[in-house]
């Protein structure tokens, strides 16, 4: 069983193609530079006498904790592939394109999204690399995408300069095949390079630190032999006289007295003997200060705040969420931005580019607290650039019907412009004074015809007589 059939599709390299040349025949000056960039920094002992290693780095607490939130954050972010509408920038969700189900939903049949960006992450931040295997059709559509561990993968050029990949496919991968060497073009390999020199291979942040991370383990072993040995610093057990068995008293010695779980018994010497401790106690090594310095150095060199890794000795209540904030603007913006750009470069075709581009959603992780969410919406409804339905889909809330007002925009009528403010107060007096009704002039009427008012007031009063009757 081949590779291609372990993996449930048909080998693509059973049609006619051209012949790609062995790593070792026929290659160019150029082709060890691309193969040994990545080897640069490579695993191995450290300056502190430890083996570091991928699988020994992840065995710190710190890196692995920072390998986890990293990975976990980008694979939990939805990613959309968008196509553009019209030449103003707008654009729709290509649902009905191939690769939005598989960026979005299912890479291939035996992962999930969430689990396949998570172990590409894991790759990238371990080996600087991150690899998958592109299964296409005939016509070149995108059918799935499967990782490949970055450890077994070669870089290098044909002939023609054309870079293609090597793969070192061993038993447990594939079943029936034993130390194979698969052969990929540049159009069959998703990959995202991480920090390198030459821009196609990235280098291990693991490999590169690893005089640190070995100074973090050799911290680590030396706590756990602590412990071991009761807590107590190693010493010299010394007889009066000539022993004619040291090992055995030595043995029975550390049975009785050495561990955790021995800690602080009461020690008995027989023959004179006297025990002399010779090691510095912790505190004058300072080991715990070591400690907190390895997790300062890991957190560093992943560029995650240390509170996210549970290490809040530098946070407080006014610069934590700032904090949270900077872990997405400088942090994970940058891997996400790789991740896009090979998306674009390896998966759409060239045509595509112009049209389609994938998205990670991250307005989830930019959300602050209640209160300011309330206050920014605020203002987005009043300056005329949110709805109310707008602000529902931001809080995943049941939208409100359109003939309810719901997708309508508003804004306040107290803002004008700078230029215009003088002619808000002349536009309001003319349209007073256009609005108020026409008053009639009085007719001109003969004095004798219309008596004035004293004439008839004195007609509307009796007439008194010139006597007054008794």
């Amino acid at each position: 069983m081949t590779f291609w059939e372990w993996l449930g599709f048909e080998n693509p390299r059973d049609s006619p193609q051209p012949e790609t040349p062995s790593p070792k025949e026929g290659l160019p000056e150029v082709t060890d530079n691309v193969r040994d960039s990545g080897q640069t920094f490579v695993f191995g002992r450290s300056n502190a006498g430890e083996q570091v290693d991928e699988k020994a780095a992840m065995q710190i607490p710190t890196v692995y904790a920072c390998v986890r939130l990293l990975a976990e954050s980008i694979a939990a972010l939805p990613l959309h592939l968008y196509r553009v509408t019209d030449d103003n920038g707008n654009k729709e969700k290509a649902r009905d394109h191939p690769l939005y189900k598989i960026l979005y939903r299912q890479p291939n049949p035996e992962m999930t999204a969430f689990v396949f960006w998570q172990t590409l992450m894991t790759h990238l931040l371990l080996w600087g690399n991150a690899y998958a295997q592109i299964v296409r059709d005939g016509k070149n559509t995108v059918l799935g995408l499967y990782p490949l561990l970055p450890e077994n993968v070669e870089v290098d050029r044909d002939e023609s300069g054309e870079l293609y990949y090597i793969y070192h496919a061993y038993t447990d991968e594939v079943p029936g095949e034993q130390n194979k060497d698969i052969y990929f073009r540049r159009d069959e390999i998703f990959h995202v390079p991480g920090l390198g020199f030459n821009g196609l291979i990235g280098f291990s942040p693991i490999a590169m630190m690893k005089n640190s991370l070995g100074t973090s383990i050799a911290v680590d072993k030396y706590g756990s032999a602590f412990f071991k040995n009761g807590a107590q610093p190693s010493g010299v057990l010394e007889h009066p006289g000539v022993m004619k068995d040291p090992n055995r008293v030595r043995d029975n010695w550390e049975a009785a007295y050495g561990g955790a779980a021995n800690a602080h018994r009461v020690a008995v010497l027989e023959e004179g003997m006297t025990y002399k401790p010779v090691s510095l106690p912790p505190e004058d090594s300072q080991f715990l200060e070591s400690k907190q310095f390895s997790v300062t150095e890991i957190c560093r060199i992943f560029r995650v705040p240390p509170h996210l890794v549970a290490d809040l000795s530098h946070a407080t209540f006014s610069n934590i969420e700032y904090q949270s904030l900077n872990f997405v603007m400088h942090s994970l913006t940058p891997w996400l931005v790789r991740i896009e750009q090979g998306i674009i470069k390896d998966l759409l075709l060239e045509e595509e580019q112009d049209t389609y581009f994938p998205k990670f959603n991250v307005d989830g992780l930019l959300r602050g607290d209640y209160q300011s969410r309330m206050n920014g919406y605020a203002t987005g409804i009043s300056n005329g650039f949110l709805s109310p339905n707008d602000i529902h889909r931001l809080e995943n809330m049941d939208l409100i019907p359109a003939d309810q007002g719901g997708d309508d925009y508003y804004l306040n009528g107290g803002y004008v412009k700078l230029k215009d403010a003088g002619l808000a107060q002349q536009n309001k007096a003319a349209a007073v004074q256009q609005n108020q009704p026409k008053q009639t002039q009085p007719k001109e009427q003969d004095p004798e015809e219309e008596p004035d008012s004293d004439n008839r007031q004195s007609e509307s009063m009796p007439k008194k007589s010139g006597r007054r009757s008794r």
